[in-house]
């Protein structure tokens, strides 16, 4: 939950009515005091599954926020781990932290649009953590599709999701409730703030992945609970 020096409830409203970059800009300072911030049993366990220290040359980051995943592949990485985010505000908190985690690979962030994505087969491994809700079902392929064209053949796409809880269950109404009110935000407040749940779900992105011509391997079972179901994909480029 919210820790001390956490964003305050005015705060967060205050982010909620502005763009989604600009609300990031504003409580990246404060974001991981939030229950926001990806847990580090998820990084683990996505780390874990790219391999052991300095198994690769070059990784990236998608959305890569305050660096939760980043500090993880820096130690995984050889030459350069690389942090992609459009937020100024996140990159300066994610430099801060990457830059002093473990690991001697070169740390570089760029400024950038996960749907415009500004680099061509340069990759090992590409992650992506806790943004999955900022990017539209409509634009999921696109997402998908410039994943593909920062990996190098043969290169993985790994990342955490989940299933979509039973009907019956709280989280599942929680969601909607939540996504209902962010559309109606939507509807009668520009700029937009996109932030959705229950979106790039398992096993519906497999199909997805695999239209993008990616071999896909679910890894069910890894993580404990209150994260048990969640499932780490780890995606392979043809």
């Amino acid at each position: 939950m919210f820790q001390k020096d956490g964003p305050s409830f005015k705060e967060l409203i205050e982010q909620a009515l502005v763009s989604t970059q600009r609300g990031y800009d504003m409580i990246a300072p404060k974001f991981d005091k939030t229950p926001f911030r990806t847990p580090d049993e998820i990084c683990l366990a996505i780390a874990k599954v790219i391999g052991p220290e300095k198994s690769i040359d070059r990784a990236l980051d998608v959305c890569c926020g305050t660096g939760a995943a980043m500090i993880r592949l820096r130690a995984l990485c050889k030459k350069e781990v690389v942090g992609l985010d459009f937020s100024d505000g996140m990159r300066e908190e994610a430099a801060r932290r990457v830059g002093a985690a473990n690991g001697d690979a070169k740390v570089t962030f760029v400024k950038g649009d996960a749907l415009a994505m500004p680099f061509d087969s340069e990759f090992d491994v590409a992650t992506c953590v806790g943004a999955f809700g900022h990017i539209r079902e409509e634009e999921e392929d696109a997402f998908i599709t410039g994943i593909a064209k920062a990996l190098k053949p043969g290169g993985r796409f790994v990342f955490a999701t989940g299933m979509e809880p039973p009907v019956a269950h709280p989280a599942f109404w929680i969601a909607k409730g939540f996504n209902a009110a962010m559309r109606v935000r939507n509807a009668l407040l520009k700029p937009e703030f996109i932030m959705y749940y229950l979106t790039f779900l398992w096993p519906d992105v497999k199909s997805k992945l695999e239209a993008a011509g990616f071999d896909v391997d679910a890894r069910i079972g890894m993580l404990e609970k209150p994260f048990d179901r969640m499932i780490v994909v780890d995606a392979r480029k043809k």
